[in-house]
């Protein structure tokens, strides 16, 4: 199923997720995410609305469909990588959009990962019970 057709494309990361967007203009305003609408994908209608933001902001929904194709993290990860990914590919399709995408913070990478494990500790920072006797 190769569709021939223009598109912008935007890469989104949050934690260890990565979302490759593809943004077809003249569209209907719906969002594809791994073959599966985004609401029934995310399950939640908060991470939908998360996901859908960049194009509220710019007042551009329903201008464009969106298909999308992410990988690794969770949820929630995955929700801010398509956030991400879609505001890069607004941005190529219009330079006018940066300021208000700026504004919105949503072509930041949030630098947040987990932290690693150390020695001697049970998880990052937990370290193990302290006994006196």
């Amino acid at each position: 199923m190769a569709e021939h057709q223009p598109y912008y494309y935007g890469t989104g990361r949050r934690k260890t997720a990565v979302a490759r967007v593809r943004l077809f203009p003249n569209g209907d305003g719906t969002m594809t995410i791994n073959g599966r609408n985004a609401d029934q994908y995310f399950g939640r209608e908060v991470l939908s609305a998360m996901a859908h933001s960049p194009l509220r902001q710019v007042e551009m929904a329903g201008r464009f469909n969106i298909r999308v194709k992410v990988a690794g993290g969770g949820v929630s990860g995955q929700a801010g990588a398509v956030r991400h990914g879609l505001a890069r590919a607004l941005v190529r399709a219009d330079e006018e959009f940066r300021p208000a995408l700026r504004r919105a913070g949503f072509l930041t990478r949030d630098p947040r990962m987990k932290e690693r494990k150390k020695p001697g500790l049970k998880r990052a920072r937990k370290a193990p019970q302290y006994t006196k006797r």
